[in-house]
């Protein structure tokens, strides 16, 4: 599923009526009807149903989806909201009227007592223009709909919703239902705005598909996709071309965050996996890890610090930074590795503190540097307060991408990956069961072991950051639930996962 900025579905429509010849009232037509099809199944015969429709395309849709019910014998009134109708819109409004609907204006007296009546409420007043605080009348039409009782349905996005972004956003249309034209936009998927939607889904209207995917610069990571680029195990392979790992990490403190990786990374399908990391703490992780190799490095007050005679060049993909403390010393080491290894090198925890000042070191680098913040990392590197980053995240992580030349993985609800060239992946698998110390590691694991199994870095990594959150979801569904789920419990459910993957 591709998701597109305002912009860029705007580019599509545009595409489509000037370029191959679809009218804008054709397309009003289609979306109409459409959305009417997905309403009967949630709606009933008796339920009194108010559109609300604004003066451009938005509205124009819904005068098609409030003819459309009238038409089929449904209790349907029209609601104008705001002057100066396209010529589209107009045109429906008009069809409607003809057809005997009854249209009041949003300031008569008679909207007041109609929404107090209604069941339903169908939201298409505004649509992908919107930005910043919402004005009259939308702001009191918005207050008196959330205040009301009826099931709201919303027509592509809720009223005030923008569709980028966070910005400037303070309220929008509370919906129960949102029928998204085509494709969601990214505020479907950021945290301040996703729950206006409530339940969304898309509906084609026609649109041009192949120059829609051309303009797309995000889309989704379904299990089709993980299914299709997912690296088959050969007959012959063996433990050398299964991937050679290195993993380097665990302080005095917090061994387990180095377990628990390299756990994830052997049953991720690692074909052998070196764990870097203190003397002392070996014993701790080989209790739990038999297969794994250690490389001892050097300690100060029990943290690694730089490894003079650490030698990278014998492993296919390395992990650097869970649990390996802050001196300036383990600084020097992380950045020895990023300059001296040819391989895929992956940064998390510890690691993203390290390079915060030198970040110039990332561009320099010809081998994929990934990157996996959570979001008060994230802020860290780009020396923001965490709710502006939250505000825009699609942005923010395409630009860092892009200037630093990083597969950037913003970790969240809804995970955004970012290749170099800005184009963006997001992932909608795992639940708030993750929400737990130690997730963030076994993610690390599984990642080092994709990007030793993929050619492709994205397919790489959004097929690790798939198979974490449905090992989540598989777990929460048959076996635990999201209170008791631990970071640990996760390797269970790798199995049954990469099980239904080979199916």
């Amino acid at each position: 599923m591709y998701i597109v900025t305002a912009k860029e579905m705007y580019e599509v429509d545009r595409y489509a009526m000037e370029e191959i010849g679809i009218s804008g009232s054709i397309l009003m037509e289609s979306a109409g009807r459409a959305i009417a099809e997905r309403m009967k199944p949630l709606i009933g015969t008796t339920d009194r149903i108010l559109v609300l429709c604004g003066s451009g395309n938005n509205g124009g849709d819904g005068y098609v989806v409030a003819r459309t019910l009238l038409n089929e014998g449904y209790d349907v009134a029209a609601v104008q909201v705001g002057r100066n109708l396209t010529a589209d819109a107009a045109m429906h409004q008009q069809v409607y009227d003809r057809l005997g609907g009854e249209v009041m204006d949003v300031e008569a007296d008679t909207f007041q007592m109609a929404l107090a009546k209604a069941d339903i409420i169908v939201d298409a007043m505004l649509g992908l223009g919107v930005r910043g605080k919402l004005r009259s009348p939308y702001t009191e039409t918005v207050q008196a709909v959330n205040d009301s009782d009826a099931l709201v349905f919303a027509i592509d996005l809720p009223s005030g919703v923008p569709a980028d972004d966070a910005v400037e956003f303070e309220e929008a249309i509370q919906a129960d239902y949102t029928f998204i034209i085509e494709a969601p936009k990214p505020s479907a998927f950021i945290q301040k705005t996703a729950p206006y939607y409530g339940e969304w889904k898309t509906v084609s209207i026609g649109l041009p598909a192949a120059y829609l995917s051309r303009q797309a610069g995000a889309k989704t990571w379904t299990e089709q996709d993980v299914k299709r680029s997912f690296p088959i195990r050969q007959p012959f392979s063996h433990k050398g071309t299964n991937g050679k790992g290195f993993l380097i990490g665990g302080g005095i403190e917090m061994p387990g965050s180095v377990t628990m990786s390299s756990m994830a990374a052997l049953r991720a399908g690692a074909g052998l996996l070196t764990v870097g990391t203190l003397r002392q703490v070996i014993p701790s992780v080989l209790s739990h890890l038999a297969e794994a190799t250690f490389t001892s490095l050097d300690e100060e007050n029990g943290v690694i610090v730089d490894t003079e005679d650490l030698d990278v060049s014998a492993y296919d993909a390395i992990v650097v930074g869970m649990g390996m403390g802050r001196g300036e010393s383990t600084a020097a080491l992380t950045k020895r590795v990023l300059e001296e290894a040819e391989v895929p090198v992956l940064l998390d925890a510890d690691g993203l503190y390290h390079i915060k000042s030198d970040l110039e070191i990332l561009r320099n680098r010809q081998a994929p540097t990934v990157l996996t913040p959570h979001p008060g990392e994230m802020a860290m590197l780009l020396d923001m307060k965490v709710p502006e980053l939250l505000e825009r995240p699609f942005e923010l992580a395409r630009k860092f991408a892009i200037v630093h030349q990083v597969h950037l993985v913003l970790k969240g609800t809804y995970t955004i990956i970012t290749a170099p060239d800005g184009s963006q992946i997001v992932n909608t698998t795992g639940n708030p069961g993750l929400g737990k110390g130690g997730s963030g590691d076994v993610l690390s694991g599984i990642l080092l072991a994709m990007l030793m199994q993929h050619e492709d870095p994205m397919e790489a990594i959004a097929n690790g950051v798939y198979v974490h959150g449905k090992a989540a979801d598989v777990l929460v569904e048959d076996a635990h639930s999201q209170q008791d789920l631990l970071a640990t419990d996760l390797m269970k459910g790798l199995a049954k996962v990469f099980r239904n993957i080979s199916d």
